[in-house]
Protein backbone atom coordinates (compact mmCIF):
# COMPACT_ATOMS: atom_id res chain seq x y z
CA UNK A 1 0.00 0.00 0.00
CA UNK A 2 1.13 3.71 -0.54
CA UNK A 3 1.37 5.95 2.05
CA UNK A 4 1.71 8.88 -0.02
CA UNK A 5 1.04 9.08 -4.12
CA UNK A 6 1.98 12.22 -5.51
CA UNK A 7 0.58 12.48 -9.35
CA UNK A 8 1.27 15.33 -11.55
CA UNK A 9 1.40 17.98 -9.23
CA UNK A 10 1.84 21.28 -11.36
CA UNK A 11 1.37 24.99 -9.62
CA UNK A 12 2.20 27.95 -11.35
CA UNK A 13 3.43 31.30 -9.71
CA UNK A 14 4.97 34.18 -11.34
CA UNK A 15 8.54 33.32 -11.85
CA UNK A 16 8.39 29.72 -10.43
CA UNK A 17 6.80 26.32 -11.65
CA UNK A 18 6.22 22.93 -9.75
CA UNK A 19 6.29 20.91 -12.77
CA UNK A 20 4.33 17.53 -13.01
CA UNK A 21 5.96 16.19 -9.83
CA UNK A 22 5.52 12.53 -9.37
CA UNK A 23 6.71 10.25 -6.66
CA UNK A 24 5.09 7.57 -4.57
CA UNK A 25 6.26 6.50 -0.59
CA UNK A 26 5.68 2.93 0.21
CA UNK A 27 4.03 2.36 3.70
CA UNK A 28 6.71 1.44 6.28
CA UNK A 29 9.66 3.75 4.58
CA UNK A 30 11.53 6.68 5.16
CA UNK A 31 11.73 9.29 2.05
CA UNK A 32 14.66 11.74 1.77
CA UNK A 33 12.94 14.82 -0.19
CA UNK A 34 16.02 17.27 -0.84
CA UNK A 35 16.80 20.13 -2.99
CA UNK A 36 18.09 23.58 -2.59
CA UNK A 37 16.32 25.90 -1.15
CA UNK A 38 13.59 27.14 -3.55
CA UNK A 39 13.69 24.49 -5.31
CA UNK A 40 9.87 23.55 -4.83
CA UNK A 41 10.24 20.98 -1.68
CA UNK A 42 8.10 23.36 0.67
CA UNK A 43 5.55 23.95 -1.95
CA UNK A 44 5.09 20.41 -2.68
CA UNK A 45 4.61 19.70 0.72
CA UNK A 46 2.01 22.42 0.98
CA UNK A 47 0.42 21.13 -1.71
CA UNK A 48 0.34 17.69 -0.36
CA UNK A 49 -1.19 19.18 2.66
CA UNK A 50 -3.77 20.82 0.98
CA UNK A 51 -2.41 24.17 2.44
CA UNK A 52 -2.65 25.78 -1.37
CA UNK A 53 -4.13 25.30 -4.07
CA UNK A 54 -2.84 23.02 -6.84
CA UNK A 55 -3.24 24.19 -10.79
CA UNK A 56 -3.58 20.21 -11.64
CA UNK A 57 -2.68 16.70 -10.29
CA UNK A 58 -3.46 14.61 -7.12
CA UNK A 59 -2.62 13.72 -3.93
CA UNK A 60 -3.77 10.41 -2.61
CA UNK A 61 -2.77 9.67 1.25
CA UNK A 62 -3.04 5.91 2.27
CA UNK A 63 -5.46 4.93 -1.00
CA UNK A 64 -7.34 8.16 -0.55
CA UNK A 65 -7.98 11.07 -2.51
CA UNK A 66 -6.62 14.10 -0.25
CA UNK A 67 -9.09 16.98 -1.95
CA UNK A 68 -12.14 14.23 -1.48
CA UNK A 69 -11.13 13.37 2.18
CA UNK A 70 -9.04 16.22 3.68
CA UNK A 71 -10.44 16.50 6.84
CA UNK A 72 -10.08 12.33 7.76
CA UNK A 73 -6.86 12.13 6.34
CA UNK A 74 -5.80 15.17 8.26
CA UNK A 75 -6.35 12.83 11.52
CA UNK A 76 -3.86 10.59 9.90
CA UNK A 77 -0.92 12.75 9.09
CA UNK A 78 1.88 14.57 11.63
CA UNK A 79 3.64 17.82 10.47
CA UNK A 80 6.39 18.75 11.90
CA UNK A 81 8.80 21.29 11.25
CA UNK A 82 12.24 22.99 12.20
CA UNK A 83 12.79 26.11 13.68
CA UNK A 84 9.31 27.30 14.01
CA UNK A 85 7.97 29.36 17.17
CA UNK A 86 4.48 29.11 18.04
CA UNK A 87 2.61 29.71 21.43
CA UNK A 88 6.22 30.17 22.99
CA UNK A 89 5.08 31.49 26.19
CA UNK A 90 2.61 28.51 27.00
CA UNK A 91 3.65 25.32 29.02
CA UNK A 92 3.30 22.36 26.90
CA UNK A 93 0.51 20.96 29.27
CA UNK A 94 -1.50 23.87 27.92
CA UNK A 95 -0.94 23.83 24.53
CA UNK A 96 -1.52 20.11 24.20
CA UNK A 97 -4.82 20.62 26.08
CA UNK A 98 -5.64 22.87 22.82
CA UNK A 99 -4.56 20.61 20.42
CA UNK A 100 -5.55 16.98 21.35
CA UNK A 101 -9.53 18.35 21.07
CA UNK A 102 -9.31 18.46 17.21
CA UNK A 103 -7.73 14.91 16.84
CA UNK A 104 -10.76 12.02 17.00
CA UNK A 105 -8.37 9.23 17.99
CA UNK A 106 -6.15 11.26 20.94
CA UNK A 107 -5.03 8.46 22.94
CA UNK A 108 -3.82 10.12 26.08
CA UNK A 109 -1.71 7.11 27.63
CA UNK A 110 0.75 6.83 24.06
CA UNK A 111 0.90 10.58 24.82
CA UNK A 112 2.12 10.00 28.44
CA UNK A 113 4.57 7.39 26.90
CA UNK A 114 5.97 9.64 24.08
CA UNK A 115 6.44 12.41 27.02
CA UNK A 116 9.07 9.88 28.43
CA UNK A 117 10.45 8.46 25.74
CA UNK A 118 11.66 11.56 24.41
CA UNK A 119 12.41 12.98 28.39
CA UNK A 120 9.57 15.60 28.27
CA UNK A 121 9.25 17.56 30.74
CA UNK A 122 5.03 19.19 29.94
CA UNK A 123 5.04 21.98 32.57
CA UNK A 124 8.25 23.28 30.59
CA UNK A 125 7.11 26.20 28.82
CA UNK A 126 7.78 25.77 24.69
CA UNK A 127 9.97 28.97 24.77
CA UNK A 128 12.29 26.92 27.60
CA UNK A 129 12.80 24.06 25.03
CA UNK A 130 15.55 23.17 22.53
CA UNK A 131 15.21 23.13 18.51
CA UNK A 132 15.68 19.00 19.21
CA UNK A 133 12.95 19.12 22.03
CA UNK A 134 10.08 21.27 19.66
CA UNK A 135 10.71 18.72 17.06
CA UNK A 136 10.12 15.29 19.75
CA UNK A 137 7.02 17.63 21.20
CA UNK A 138 5.74 17.79 17.25
CA UNK A 139 6.47 14.07 17.29
CA UNK A 140 5.00 13.27 20.44
CA UNK A 141 1.39 15.13 19.10
CA UNK A 142 1.52 13.59 15.48
CA UNK A 143 2.25 10.01 16.89
CA UNK A 144 -0.78 10.34 20.16
CA UNK A 145 -3.25 10.92 17.45
CA UNK A 146 -2.21 7.67 15.70
CA UNK A 147 -0.35 9.58 12.57
CA UNK A 148 0.12 7.27 9.83
CA UNK A 149 1.94 9.50 7.64
CA UNK A 150 4.84 12.16 9.32
CA UNK A 151 5.90 15.08 6.93
CA UNK A 152 9.00 16.41 8.60
CA UNK A 153 10.06 19.53 6.37
CA UNK A 154 13.76 20.53 7.73
CA UNK A 155 13.55 18.83 11.07
CA UNK A 156 17.18 18.61 12.01
CA UNK A 157 18.24 22.03 10.65
CA UNK A 158 19.51 24.09 13.49
CA UNK A 159 20.08 21.16 15.53
CA UNK A 160 23.97 20.07 17.14
CA UNK A 161 25.55 16.41 15.88
CA UNK A 162 24.53 14.48 18.91
CA UNK A 163 20.86 16.04 18.81
CA UNK A 164 20.69 15.03 15.18
CA UNK A 165 21.75 11.65 15.72
CA UNK A 166 18.96 10.92 18.76
CA UNK A 167 16.12 11.86 16.47
CA UNK A 168 17.57 9.92 13.02
CA UNK A 169 17.52 7.10 15.83
CA UNK A 170 13.79 7.58 16.99
CA UNK A 171 12.54 8.03 12.77
CA UNK A 172 14.04 4.67 12.01
CA UNK A 173 12.96 2.81 15.03
CA UNK A 174 9.33 4.55 14.10
CA UNK A 175 8.97 2.78 10.90
CA UNK A 176 10.16 -0.88 12.42
CA UNK A 177 6.85 -2.12 12.37
CA UNK A 178 5.38 -1.28 8.99
CA UNK A 179 3.04 1.40 9.98
CA UNK A 180 4.17 4.45 9.79
CA UNK A 181 5.94 6.62 6.89
CA UNK A 182 8.06 9.37 6.57
CA UNK A 183 8.27 11.93 4.39
CA UNK A 184 11.80 13.83 5.45
CA UNK A 185 12.96 17.06 3.66
CA UNK A 186 15.94 18.76 4.25
CA UNK A 187 19.21 19.90 2.80
CA UNK A 188 21.47 18.22 5.42
CA UNK A 189 21.91 15.44 3.17
CA UNK A 190 24.33 13.19 5.43
CA UNK A 191 21.75 12.82 7.45
CA UNK A 192 19.47 10.85 4.55
CA UNK A 193 22.96 8.72 3.87
CA UNK A 194 22.07 7.71 7.68
CA UNK A 195 18.14 6.92 7.25
CA UNK A 196 16.44 7.10 4.31
CA UNK A 197 15.26 4.01 2.75
CA UNK A 198 14.31 6.52 -0.72
CA UNK A 199 15.79 9.30 -1.87
CA UNK A 200 13.43 12.09 -4.33
CA UNK A 201 15.58 15.14 -5.72
CA UNK A 202 13.56 18.07 -6.86
CA UNK A 203 15.48 20.35 -8.79
CA UNK A 204 13.69 23.90 -10.26
CA UNK A 205 10.57 22.86 -9.52
CA UNK A 206 10.68 19.33 -11.32
CA UNK A 207 11.65 15.99 -9.77
CA UNK A 208 14.93 14.93 -11.14
CA UNK A 209 14.61 11.28 -10.18
CA UNK A 210 12.69 9.07 -7.47
CA UNK A 211 14.43 5.82 -6.22
CA UNK A 212 15.66 3.75 -3.59
CA UNK A 213 18.74 4.98 -1.83
CA UNK A 214 21.33 3.05 -3.06
CA UNK A 215 20.30 3.14 -6.61
CA UNK A 216 19.75 6.95 -6.59
CA UNK A 217 23.45 7.19 -5.51
CA UNK A 218 25.00 4.37 -8.00
CA UNK A 219 23.35 5.89 -11.06
CA UNK A 220 25.56 9.27 -10.77
CA UNK A 221 29.92 8.63 -11.09
CA UNK A 222 31.93 11.50 -10.13
CA UNK A 223 34.89 11.65 -12.52
CA UNK A 224 38.13 13.18 -11.78
CA UNK A 225 40.32 13.90 -14.38
CA UNK A 226 43.44 15.59 -16.10
CA UNK A 227 42.33 18.87 -18.05
CA UNK A 228 43.68 16.87 -21.36
CA UNK A 229 40.81 14.38 -20.77
CA UNK A 230 37.88 16.86 -20.47
CA UNK A 231 37.00 16.57 -24.00
CA UNK A 232 36.29 12.62 -23.86
CA UNK A 233 33.00 13.79 -21.35
CA UNK A 234 32.41 17.20 -21.68
CA UNK A 235 29.04 17.03 -23.42
CA UNK A 236 27.60 14.21 -21.04
CA UNK A 237 28.80 15.75 -17.96
CA UNK A 238 25.66 17.11 -16.12
CA UNK A 239 28.45 20.03 -14.52
CA UNK A 240 32.30 20.07 -13.61
CA UNK A 241 34.66 22.19 -12.23
CA UNK A 242 38.15 23.22 -13.08
CA UNK A 243 40.92 22.82 -10.60
CA UNK A 244 44.99 22.78 -10.70
CA UNK A 245 44.59 19.16 -10.79
CA UNK A 246 42.55 19.08 -13.59
CA UNK A 247 38.45 18.37 -13.42
CA UNK A 248 35.84 17.11 -11.16
CA UNK A 249 32.26 16.44 -13.02
CA UNK A 250 29.16 14.65 -12.70
CA UNK A 251 27.75 12.13 -14.63
CA UNK A 252 24.91 9.49 -15.45
CA UNK A 253 26.12 6.42 -14.57
CA UNK A 254 24.97 5.42 -17.68
CA UNK A 255 26.84 7.60 -19.71
CA UNK A 256 30.00 6.66 -18.56
CA UNK A 257 32.45 4.22 -20.12
CA UNK A 258 34.45 2.17 -17.41
CA UNK A 259 36.64 1.05 -19.58
CA UNK A 260 37.77 4.61 -19.50
CA UNK A 261 40.97 5.47 -18.06
CA UNK A 262 39.41 8.95 -16.38
CA UNK A 263 38.90 7.55 -12.52
CA UNK A 264 35.33 7.17 -11.37
CA UNK A 265 33.97 7.26 -8.10
CA UNK A 266 30.42 7.08 -6.40
CA UNK A 267 29.36 10.81 -5.66
CA UNK A 268 27.54 11.64 -1.90
CA UNK A 269 24.00 12.88 -2.04
CA UNK A 270 25.62 16.15 -1.10
CA UNK A 271 27.59 16.16 -4.56
CA UNK A 272 24.58 15.52 -6.52
CA UNK A 273 23.14 18.45 -5.45
CA UNK A 274 25.80 20.63 -5.36
CA UNK A 275 26.49 19.08 -9.06
CA UNK A 276 22.96 19.74 -10.06
CA UNK A 277 22.79 23.20 -8.55
CA UNK A 278 26.13 24.27 -10.87
CA UNK A 279 24.20 23.40 -13.77
CA UNK A 280 21.85 26.06 -13.17
CA UNK A 281 24.20 28.58 -13.20
CA UNK A 282 25.69 27.73 -16.66
CA UNK A 283 22.07 27.27 -18.02
CA UNK A 284 19.90 29.86 -15.86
Amino acid sequence: MLALDVRNVTKNYPGFQLKDVSFQLEKGYIMGFIGANGAGKTTTIKSILNMIHVDRGEVRILGKNMDEHELELKQEIGYAFGGVDFYTRSKMKTLTDVIKRFYAKWDDAAYANYLRRFKLDENKKIAELSAGMKVKYSLALALSHGAKLLILDEPTSGLDPVSRDDLLDVFQELVVDGEISILFSTHITSDLEKCADFITFIDNGQIIRSSEKDEFIGSYRLLNGKESQLGQVKDRLISHKINSFGFTGLIHARDFDPASDIQATTPSLEEIMIYFAKREDHHG
